[in-house]
């Protein structure tokens, strides 16, 4: 599991799948969000501008990440 430091209220799903090098572009991740690939909280989740807050766990590509 990885853990990511949140710097503020929120960050964006897309924006949060390129700071932990999950995708390498904003393209890729907009791709596997919007083909289902990726679940916020348990749950397969389609918006890409998505606001992921502290306790907020996403799952992508068998790696999970905590908002801390």
């Amino acid at each position: 599991m990885l853990e990511f430091k949140l710097e503020g209220e929120f960050i964006h799903l897309i924006q949060l799948l390129k700071a932990t090098d999950l995708v390498s572009s904003g393209g890729e991740a907009q791709m596997v969000v919007l083909d289902g690939l990726v679940k916020y909280n348990g749950t397969t989740d389609y918006r890409k501008r998505l606001k992921v807050k502290v306790g907020d766990t996403v799952t992508f590509n068998n790696q999970t990440i905590k908002i801390i």
